[in-house]
């Protein structure tokens, strides 16, 4: 509860705006319709209240729901869509993969929370692709352990991973299970965010997974974060090792839970037509940058609703520890004798990204604060078998709008479509 109360005091310390509708609310509300098959949102405050298995059935379509066990006991989520609705709707006929993967504090909900017409997860399987959908270590579907307690108040050992761990032991946990279940050699791989850092750990760390990928579709690549503009993480970024070793000492390893507070003040202040809406749209930016002209406002109490999900501090100090390094390396756990016991050497070693020889493929934005084109060039030339840089040709895209923007589907979506089908699965 502490965090969701500093978070709530900060919707405050905005200003405020005159009481207003989203601007594209008639659009809005003319194309949601009242079918349960609707192609958009038809009901913004039940959306945030279904979680995504729900959600999905709620919009006719067919939905899986599997947990698999990593080899240190965590016991992760995934989500499944097997086939399209409206096309490539016949089940059990066997399609390329796709595997996405969501950034930090967010969930498979990332998707699907948009509703058919936008949602990724939807589009793919209505474009012929068997989509899964991970949930890392950590959040509100992956929140649990063979032993365990992610809510002990005696011990925070729960939380002691980073996007480390999420990489190098939660991915191949996946997509081992998604294309064994699926009965496919390889997969598309798409990474908003910490999805793609992610990533990057797993194909340098254990780079025999590079030959299980056929794309791989990095949407705001983050690894190199030395350019990094985001006023929160540069505050941190120096004292991140201390920050953790605070919030262990008082019994917290969680960082922003998913929380029916955040649920409540989405619905209460977010929603159309209420004189606090502009602040709840000011966070959002403050995060990932300004873009108002592609922000839809009245689907804010659905993004509040899933958003954040939960991540371990470490995540965050672990990005903190890039910025002030201006390094791509593992975690550091604050002293030499604990890196030469997690790694055999004083300091934390850099990852390897030569070693990732998958094809990558970068898409990035003018307006990203968190994935600067300074840090992706960066990434491109370090790259094993990098493809290129893709910009989004729109230059106040933001880092959310590579989920959220209005018209992220001609903006980006059909560009990546496009991509994933002129790769080769024999490649």
């Amino acid at each position: 509860m502490r965090f969701q109360g500093i978070l709530l005091i900060c919707m405050f310390c905005f200003s405020f705006g005159d009481a207003r509708s989203s601007p594209n609310v008639e659009v809005v509300r003319r194309l949601f319709g009242n079918d349960r098959g609707a192609r958009y949102s038809n009901n913004v405050i039940e959306d945030a209240e279904l979680d995504v298995p729900d959600l999905i059935r709620k919009y006719g379509y067919p939905v899986e729901v599997h947990h698999v066990s990593t080899p240190d006991g965590y016991i992760l989520e995934m989500h499944r869509i097997p086939h399209g609705r409206y096309a490539n709707n016949r089940p059990n006929s066997k399609k390329p993969v796709v595997f996405l993967m969501h950034g930090l504090l967010c969930s498979s909900a990332d998707w699907v929370m948009t509703g058919p017409k936008l949602g990724l997860g939807y589009i793919l399987a209505e474009e012929g692709y068997d989509v899964w959908m991970g949930n890392a270590r950590g959040n509100y579907y992956s929140r649990r352990h063979i032993s365990l307690n992610p809510d002990s108040f005696i011990s925070t050992q729960f939380w002691k991973f980073s996007w480390d761990e999420i990489g190098n032991i939660d991915l191949p946990a996946m997509i081992d299970f998604s294309l064994r279940r699926s009965g496919q050699k390889k997969l598309h791989y798409i990474g908003h965010s910490q999805g793609s850092t992610a990533f990057f750990v797993m194909t340098s760390l254990r780079p025999e997974y590079n030959q299980k990928i056929i794309s791989m579709q990095a949407l705001a690549p983050v690894a190199y974060m030395g350019h990094n503009k985001n006023p929160l993480l540069l505050a941190i970024a120096p004292f991140a090792h201390e920050l953790v070793t605070l919030a262990s000492l008082i019994g917290i390893g969680e960082f922003l839970p998913n929380s029916r507070v955040f649920t409540w003040a989405g619905q209460t202040f977010c929603k159309d037509e209420v004189v606090f809406q502009p602040i709840c749209s000011n966070i959002l930016f403050l995060i990932g940058g300004w873009n108002e002209q592609q922000l839809n406002t009245t689907l804010l109490p659905v993004k509040f609703g899933h958003t954040p999900a939960g991540a371990a501090a470490r995540q965050l100090a672990h990005y903190g520890q890039g910025i002030a390094g201006k390094e791509f390396r593992r975690y550091d756990h604050g002293s030499r004798l604990a890196n030469r016991r997690a790694y055999g050497t004083s300091t934390p070693p850099k990852y390897d990204l030569s070693k990732v020889t998958a094809p990558v493929f970068l898409h990035y934005s003018d307006n990203d604060p968190l994935a600067e084109i300074e840090d992706v060039e960066i990434l491109y030339r370090e790259l094993g078998n990098p493809v290129g840089m893709f910009r989004v040709p729109l230059a106040t895209f933001n880092h959310l709008d590579f989920l959220w923007a209005i018209d992220v589907r001609t903006l980006l979506y059909d560009t990546v479509i496009y991509y994933m089908k002129t790769m080769n699965e024999d490649a």
